[in-house]
């Protein structure tokens, strides 16, 4: 996990900016009081950045919805679609130092998935959208870890969310302070349990990838690695990758363990694995049996501790 204090973008209505179509904010707690204790927020609006005031006229998507246009629901003639999406492109560009981006969900500039799409006729479309400024920021991000406030709400997801933000916050120290062939290979070892739980056949390929890396200039090999890296971590870790990699690193415990122990922990891994307890159960009875007996390459794992324990994620998966 980086020493670094992540950085996040925010969509600023979540945080209780009064910056909605009606004057309004639609604050989340998780955000402006849970997370505001380990990340640093940058609030953007992106309807109010272009010049819509508030209050205003609310906009909507309508046509296509794989590219839809962004018009008013009173007047279409205020069409503000171009101006949302050059928006997107220039704060990605921009914003090169954050580490995550949480979007207003269903809105028409910033949700990134299942945006109702309107036909002519006022009717919904078939299909659903995504918020115009979201689409063009991620398109020029794959690698920066987004999500939508309402998903948060869901243990495992925003576990994933957390985990892949102080990922990202880690390897842009390691840009920071200079990437080289030996830093790509220590970050990937340092998480290989990780990106194990999460998707076991990316953790094999992306190893093939790196034999290759002294072929290559590490600063051009890097972002390339890095993007793959991320896509494989956006796959949600199942129990049974969990249990995967708890069962891995016993392996390292076995000689220095009693038969009883290795059975306690055998028997806890089976219980998470059943859905009877949480990850945090077999996951801090490892963490004692290893600060009794440590071992030096579980010990740089990222996967034992990937966020602040405080925060208490793994409590609920």
């Amino acid at each position: 996990m980086s020493t670094a204090r992540p950085k996040i973008a925010i969509s600023a209505c979540l945080l209780g900016e009064r910056v909605r179509f009606n004057a309004g904010h639609k604050e989340s707690r998780l955000c402006s009081r849970e997370f505001a204790r380990y990340f640093d927020f940058v609030p953007l609006c992106p309807e109010m950045a272009i010049g819509l005031g508030t209050p205003r006229q609310p906009i909507r998507l309508v046509g296509d919805p794989t590219s839809p246009r962004a018009v008013g629901t009173r007047d279409a003639r205020l069409d503000v679609g171009a101006p949302l999406a050059a928006y997107g492109e220039r704060m990605a560009g921009e914003l090169d130092d954050i580490d995550g981006f949480i979007f207003m969900q269903k809105s028409p500039s910033c949700g990134l998935e299942r945006v109702k799409v309107h036909q002519a006729d006022g009717h919904s479309a078939e299909g659903t959208g995504r918020g115009l400024f979201a689409a063009a920021f991620c398109a020029r991000r794959p690698e920066l870890p987004v999500e939508e406030e309402g998903r948060l709400h869901d243990p495992v997801l925003c576990e994933n969310f957390v985990t892949r933000v102080f990922v990202h916050a880690e390897w842009r120290q390691s840009l920071g302070q200079g990437l080289s062939r030996r830093t790509l290979l220590d970050f990937h070892a340092r998480h290989k349990y990780l990106l194990m739980a999460s998707h076991p056949q990316q953790y094999r390929a992306l190893g093939q990838l790196l034999g290759d890396v002294g072929r290559h200039a590490p600063e051009e090999f890097g972002p390339r690695y890095f993007v793959r890296l991320m896509a494989a971590l956006r796959r949600c870790a199942s129990r049974g990758g969990h249990g995967n990699v708890l069962q891995h690193l016993c392996g390292y415990l076995r000689p220095a363990l009693e038969p009883g122990e290795r059975a306690e922990l055998q028997r806890l891994i089976e219980q998470y694995r059943l859905g009877i307890l949480p990850l945090v159960v077999p996951l801090t009875l490892l963490k004692h049996h290893f600060r009794r007996h440590p071992h030096p390459y579980v010990a740089r794992q990222v996967y034992l501790q990937p966020h602040p324990e405080e925060l208490g994620l793994r409590n609920a998966i």
